[in-house]
């Protein structure tokens, strides 16, 4: 006798339980979805920021690590500042305060010769404008190594050896393209529709640009200072060779941690992390220029 078949629409209890499973993992799938739409972006610049940042961080946390424990893996460590006071004892700070005022001067002298430069490169018309311009380019194509001689011999002979002035100038030459080049972008993209109003209230063609012209560009103004500050600020190769005692600078003075005796770990970590500061902090005070100058111009009208 074979037993009676479920009546017309009633479901057995196994087939009801599978069905409520497949509607629960079905309204769990939006939610799911919803959740890494709102948070995957998110997540994926946490993660890119750790990838970036990770070997700054590894430099922090060596600074404050004890000398005994140097090469330990452990992220577990009692912090120490001694690797920052023996930099405070030291000659350090001089170096220091070297890159800090050549990085200023440079910058600051960038600026106040090459923004003009690019206004008049962008407005004026004059026969063989773009043949300057791009003879301005090629001062940044030959290698470094290739102007050291010429650069010694003339500082030499000037008395400009070891001085913040004389590598101060150095910078100048090689900053100064770089600034006449990206300030042109930045000035023909200010309609000069705006400088002609200008003119028609009584300005002339500087009080136009400083009043004007310069306000707008500002935003590539920053960009272009934190450009000029980070690459003098860096350099090694110039200071090496320009320098002895007086105007040594700081990428130089890390060299000197490197002894036969052995090599001092927690001052080279403590000197690179200070080195990293200044230009942390001048990039946070002009982040809001810097962000837009470094899009300015990548979409046309």
């Amino acid at each position: 006798m074979t037993s009676a078949s479920p009546a017309w629409g009633m479901e057995s209890p196994e087939v009801g339980h599978d069905e409520g499973v497949v509607q629960d993992v079905a309204r769990a799938a939006p939610t799911r979805r919803s959740w890494l739409s709102r948070h995957g972006r998110a997540l994926t610049v946490a993660v890119l920021l750790m990838v970036v940042l990770s070997p700054f961080l590894w430099l922090v946390q060596l600074a404050f690590r004890p000398a005994a424990d140097i090469f330990e893996d452990s992220l577990l460590f009692a912090p120490t500042f001694d690797g920052f006071i023996s930099l405070l004892q030291g000659n350090f700070l001089k170096s220091f305060g070297n890159s800090l005022l050549v990085s200023t001067l440079s910058t600051g002298f960038s600026l106040l010769i090459g923004v003009p430069a690019a206004y008049a490169l962008t407005r004026w018309q004059f026969k063989g404008r773009d043949r300057i311009a791009l003879w301005i380019l090629v001062t940044r194509m030959a290698p470094p190594i290739a102007f050291t001689i010429p650069f010694f011999l003339a500082y030499q002979y000037l008395g400009l050896q070891d001085t913040v002035i004389g590598l101060a100038i150095v910078y100048l030459t090689f900053n100064l393209a770089i600034v006449i080049w990206l300030m042109q972008t930045f000035f023909e993209a200010v309609p000069a529709s705006l400088e002609e109003a200008a003119w028609m209230d009584g300005c002339g063609i500087w009080q136009a640009f400083w009043r004007v012209s310069l306000p707008l560009a500002a935003p590539g103004l920053a960009a272009t200072a934190v450009l000029c500050f980070i690459f003098s600020w860096n350099d090694f190769f110039y200071a090496l060779i320009l320098t002895r005692t007086n105007a040594i600078t700081a990428p130089v003075a890390i060299v000197n941690f490197l002894q036969y005796e052995g090599w001092e770990w927690t001052k080279i970590a403590a000197s690179g992390t200070l080195v990293m500061f200044p230009v942390v902090v001048f990039t946070v005070l002009v982040r809001k220029y810097l962000v837009r100058g470094l899009t300015a111009g990548s979409v046309k009208d």
